[in-house]
């Protein structure tokens, strides 16, 4: 059946697609470049092959999945490409559209593409959601930097001030007054940024927690909350990240999402492990890493926890119990021997396993 497939490799940009058109047999592709736009790929796709025998693929970016849920539509299969998999050879020195649209295409037919899951329409609204509030949280974090910065320019150093942005801080920030009307003024101005983002922030909480508790994620969400340092937010995040668990055929093939896992260049005799990958999804890990540091502290269940376990069996609470245990004396056995960020790090690879095994079924004793 493979060689009577017609392969489509494209090279998606905001207003052009380049197209490279792999007939059964042939070696080299036809090529043309199209307008980026709903008729000029229905055309194109009218006018190759049978649909039933054409495959196509293009490498994730800005441009979304638009392309994919479009050709899905004709009835044409698609795959959307990791960038950073794609096989590259160190001699190339010339970077074209077609040349990249033409090497999709040879690469796809031999299999050597790795695809990513395509999300659903439902499932990519909610992450937006999801990776906006990270980017508002970052929004608020330079403002109250900024206002910092300001304040000790004009020499403003508050007599109690302790490490973070606590809430007697902020009360002193706002009663600051300036003689000066500009300064003064800029002064607002970044006073009402912060409570923008301030506000923001609080709403779109508010918007994500009546998210956590419906479908399609609810229910991911409420077992992941059993997880100690895991709670409506981070679990939201964790979910809407990864969607489906049962893509990842093992514990660590999703320590390899995560970035979690050293990497290595061995050759001989010779092993050589180093830092970790950071090749996977990054908010993902970051959510793993903050909630490692829970772990630090002796197994414990608060009251406040205990809540997150009403509706959960007891094969889940027994897991989440056992998690905290393991991971704990993991954390303390890495930073005897290291560090606390070191210990921080291999706890949080860890938890992913146990994660997966949760999302999974797979919850036997450890």
């Amino acid at each position: 059946m493979e060689n009577k497939v017609t392969h489509l490799g494209l090279d998606v940009h905001k207003d052009s697609i380049a197209v490279a058109v792999l007939r059964p047999g042939e070696l080299e592709p036809d090529q043309r470049v199209i307008a980026n736009t709903p008729d000029a790929l229905r055309k194109l796709i009218r006018r190759v092959a049978d649909r039933s025998s054409l495959v196509a693929c293009y490498e994730a970016g800005p441009t979304g999945y638009g392309t994919q849920r479009l050709l899905a539509s004709l009835n044409v299969e698609c795959d959307v490409i990791a960038p950073s998999l794609v096989p590259k050879r160190s001699g190339d020195r010339v970077k074209t559209d077609r040349l990249d649209a033409r090497n999709l295409a040879r690469l796809h037919r031999a299999g050597e593409l790795t695809p990513i899951r395509v999300p659903s329409a439902e499932e990519e609204a909610l992450r937006d959601l999801v990776r906006l509030r990270e980017d508002l949280k970052d929004d608020r974090r330079r403002m109250q930097h900024r206002i910092k910065s300001f304040l000790l320019r004009h020499d403003r150093r508050c007599p109690d001030h302790r490490r973070g942005w606590s809430r007697r801080y902020r009360l002193w920030v706002t009663a600051q007054r300036f003689d000066d009307p500009n300064t003064q003024l800029a002064f607002d101005h970044l006073l009402a940024a912060l409570n923008t983002r301030t506000v923001q922030l609080d709403d779109i909480d508010r918007q994500l927690a009546e998210a956590a508790a419906r479908p399609p994620l609810g229910d991911a969400v409420a077992k992941l909350r059993t997880f100690r340092g895991i709670d409506t937010l981070s679990a939201l995040t964790i979910a809407a990240e990864v969607c489906d668990f049962r893509r990842f055929p093992s514990a660590r093939s999703f320590m390899g999402f995560t970035g979690l896992v050293p990497s290595e260049h061995s050759s001989g005799l010779r092993e050589r492990r180093g830092s970790i990958t950071k090749t996977g999804n990054a908010h993902l890990r970051r959510v793993l890493v903050e909630a490692a540091w829970s772990y630090r502290h002796k197994p414990f269940v608060r009251p406040a926890m205990s809540e997150r376990f009403v509706g959960q069996s007891s094969h889940v609470i027994t897991y989440s119990w056992q998690a905290q245990v393991r991971l704990h004396e993991r954390f303390k056995s890495v930073a005897a021997r290291k560090n606390r960020n070191v210990a921080a790090v291999a706890v949080a690879r860890e938890l992913a396993g146990f994660v997966w095994g949760l999302m999974n079924e797979r919850i036997d004793p450890v």
